[in-house]
C-alpha cells in the first residue's frame, strides 16, 4: 500500500446540493422491489444456475412476495432464452408477478429479448448503456452525443418491437449504466432523450434505473445524486426512479436506504446480497431493516431458513454466519453480559402488555423469522451465568435462583475450558445432573418418607440409604424442610437453610415440581441442592438431601 494514496486515488467530488432535503426524511413505506437474483446474481456465479435451480429460485422469489423479477439476459444464449420463454409458455408466472429481461442497446439483442417474452401477459424490457466518462473515453472512445444516440436508437427499437406484440402489456426500463460515476446533467439529458421516444405517462411510467454500477463514494453522495436527478428530470410523475446499488464499499444497503429517502420509488437487488464483485443490495437486509422500524416491507420472510437454504442450494454460495438477520449466529450471544441482558429482556417482554418489542441486543424477534429462542443464547468459555440459566430454563423449564445460577456457572465454565468448544444444551444438562441431581455414590438416597404433626410441630420420618445402608432417620421442626435438616443431624452434616424456592414445571396433571435450597455448613461453606419430583413436598426433601450430599 502507498504511504500517500492521494498520489494514485482521487476523492469523489461532493454534489452541489446545499438545500438537500433527504437528511430530514424518514422511510414510511416499502419501495417497489425487483429481484435480479436470476440475472445479476446468476451472472456472478462461478457455476451459473441450471434450469432446475433457476426454477426453484424463481418459485422462492414468488413465494416471498416479489412482484417484479428480472429473470435473465435472453440474448446471452440458448440457456437463458429457453428458461425465460419456458416460464411464459408453461404458465409458471403468477398473475400478479411481472418478469423483466435485460438487454444492451443493440437491435438484434433487443429483438431476441422480445422474442423470449412472446405470449407474456405483461413484461418489462430493461435497456441499458454506459454513460460515464471512463466508459465513454476508455471503453468506447465515444463523445457524449454518440453515447446518447445509442440510448435513443435502443429506445426506438423498444417502441417498435412492443408494437408488434400488442397483446402484451409492455413496460420499459432504462438504465444509464455507471450513473454513480457519470455527470448528473448528462444522465438527465440521456434519460430525457429516451423519454422523448417512449412517451411515458403517469398511468404508464418509464422506469429510470440509476445504478451505482461500481460503488465509489459514501452513501450520502449517492442520495444527493438521486435527489438532484429527481428534481431535474422532466415529467417526474411519468417516471419511476429505481435504485440498483452495489456493495464495493460495503454500504450497498445504506446507499439504497438513503436513496429512498432522496425520493426513489423502487429498489433492485438480490436475496442475501449476491451479485457481481461484492454483490448487490441485500433485499433481505433492507426489507427487515424496514420491518424493525415498524414499516411493512411487503415481503414474507417469516421462514428465513427456507430462504437461506434455497439460495445456498441454487447459488452454491455459503451465507456468512454473521449475515444480518439470516446468518446462523446473528441471534446468538456468547458473552456473559450480553446473555444476561437478553435473558432479562425476555422476562420483561413477557410482562409487557403493549406487544412492543424491546429486548437488549436483539433488534428483531427471532420468532418473526421462524427462528427459535433456544438458539439465541449459546454457551462457551466466554459465557456467564445468565446464558447458562437461559439454556437450562428453555431446555428443561428450570428457573434457577440467582445464587444457584452463579454456582452452576462455575461448573459450566470449567467444562467449557476443558473441552475448548461451544457447549450444547445436552452438555449443560449433563453437568447439571452430575452436580445437583441424584447420582451413583451419593451418601444420602431417599427411599420414602412421611410427615406428621400439627402446624409448627412437624415430625419427619425418612427411609433413607446412608452410605449404602438403608435406615430410618427422624427429625422435628416447624416445617418439612427443618424436619429433614434435624433428621440429618443424626448422621450427616450440620446445615442452616439460607434460602429456599420452588416452582412448577409445566401445567396440568403431568406437571413436575422443582425445589432449590441454599444452605450454609458448620464451617461457613455454601452448598446448593436441587430436587425434582411430581410432588412439591418430595422435591423439597430431595433438594435438602442434594445439598447434604455436597456438604
Amino acid at each position: 500500500m502507498l504511504r500517500d494514496p492521494s498520489t494514485k486515488y482521487r476523492p469523489f467530488p461532493p454534489i452541489a446540493l446545499p438545500d438537500r432535503q433527504w437528511p430530514s426524511r424518514t422511510i414510511t413505506h416499502a419501495p417497489r422491489w425487483l429481484s435480479t437474483d436470476l440475472r445479476d446474481g446468476n451472472q456472478a456465479l462461478i457455476d451459473p444456475m441450471d434450469a432446475e435451480k433457476k426454477t426453484r429460485l424463481f418459485d422462492l422469489l414468488c413465494k416471498v412476495g416479489l412482484k417484479e423479477i428480472e429473470v435473465g439476459f435472453p440474448s446471452a444464449g440458448a440457456t437463458e432464452f429457453d428458461f425465460i420463454s419456458g416460464l411464459v409458455r408453461d404458465g409458471r408466472i403468477p398473475d400478479d408477478v411481472t418478469i423483466q429481461v435485460l438487454t444492451q442497446s443493440r437491435r438484434d439483442l433487443i429483438e431476441t429479448s422480445f422474442a423470449s417474452l412472446k405470449g407474456a401477459k405483461t413484461a418489462i424490457v430493461h435497456l441499458y448503456n454506459a454513460v460515464s466518462p471512463a466508459w465513454r473515453q476508455i471503453v468506447f472512445g465515444m463523445t457524449r452525443e454518440e453515447v446518447k444516440a445509442i440510448a435513443i436508437a435502443g429506445a426506438k427499437v423498444l417502441r417498435d418491437e412492443a408494437a408488434k406484440q400488442p397483446d402484451t402489456d409492455w413496460f420499459f426500463e432504462y438504465s444509464p449504466e455507471t450513473f454513480s460515476t457519470a455527470e448528473l446533467d448528462f444522465s438527465v439529458e440521456v434519460c430525457a432523450a429516451v423519454m422523448d421516444v417512449l412517451c411515458p405517462t403517469p398511468d404508464h411510467p418509464l422506469i429510470l434505473n440509476l445504478p451505482a454500477t461500481v460503488e465509489c463514494a459514501t452513501p450520502n453522495i449517492y442520495a444527493d445524486q438521486i435527489e438532484w436527478f429527481g428534481r431535474n428530470i422532466p415529467d417526474r410523475d411519468s417516471v419511476v426512479i429505481s435504485l440498483h446499488t452495489h456493495n464495493d464499499r460495503g454500504t450497498g444497503v445504506a446507499a439504497a436506504e438513503l436513496g429512498m429517502m432522496a425520493g426513489a420509488d423502487r429498489v433492485e437487488g438480490c436475496l442475501l446480497g449476491n451479485g457481481e464483485r461484492t454483490g448487490n443490495c441485500d433485499l433481505v437486509t433492507l426489507a427487515l431493516n424496514l420491518y424493525t422500524q415498524g414499516v411493512d416491507p411487503r415481503l414474507d420472510l417469516s421462514d428465513i431458513d427456507e430462504v437461506v437454504n434455497t439460495v445456498t442450494y441454487c447459488t452454491n454460495l455459503p451465507v456468512h454466519p454473521r449475515t444480518p438477520y439470516a446468518g446462523d449466529l446473528v441471534f446468538t450471544a456468547f458473552s456473559g453480559s450480553h446473555q444476561d441482558a437478553i435473558k432479562k429482556g425476555f422476562v420483561a417482554q413477557g410482562q409487557r402488555n403493549d406487544g412492543l418489542w424491546e429486548v437488549p441486543y436483539l433488534p428483531i424477534d427471532p420468532a418473526d423469522l421462524g427462528r427459535s429462542y433456544e438458539a439465541v443464547i449459546r454457551v462457551n468459555s466466554q459465557s456467564g451465568k445468565g446464558g447458562v440459566a437461559w439454556v437450562i430454563e428453555q431446555d428443561k423449564g428450570l428457573k434457577l435462583p440467582k445464587r444457584l445460577q452463579a454456582d452452576f456457572s462455575r461448573h459450566v465454565q470449567a467444562l467449557a475450558d476443558e473441552t475448548s468448544r461451544e457447549l450444547g444444551a445436552a452438555d449443560i444438562w449433563g453437568r447439571f445432573e452430575a452436580t445437583y441431581l441424584p447420582r451413583a455414590g451419593d451418601r444420602f438416597v431417599l427411599r420414602d418418607y412421611e410427615e406428621t404433626g400439627t402446624a409448627g410441630q412437624r415430625l419427619f420420618v425418612g427411609h433413607v440409604s446412608v452410605d449404602g445402608v438403608d435406615r430410618s432417620i427422624s427429625g422435628r421442626g416447624n416445617g418439612l424442610i427443618s424436619g429433614v435438616i434435624d433428621a440429618l443431624g443424626e448422621t450427616g452434616p450440620t446445615l442452616d437453610v439460607v434460602d429456599y424456592s420452588e416452582h412448577a414445571i409445566g401445567h396440568g396433571a403431568d406437571a413436575q415440581a422443582a425445589a432449590y435450597v441454599e444452605c450454609r455448613t458448620a464451617d461457613g461453606r455454601t452448598v446448593f441442592g436441587v430436587g425434582l419430583d411430581s410432588d412439591i413436598a418430595t422435591a423439597s426433601v430431595r433438594a435438602v438431601l442434594s445439598a447434604a450430599n455436597r456438604a
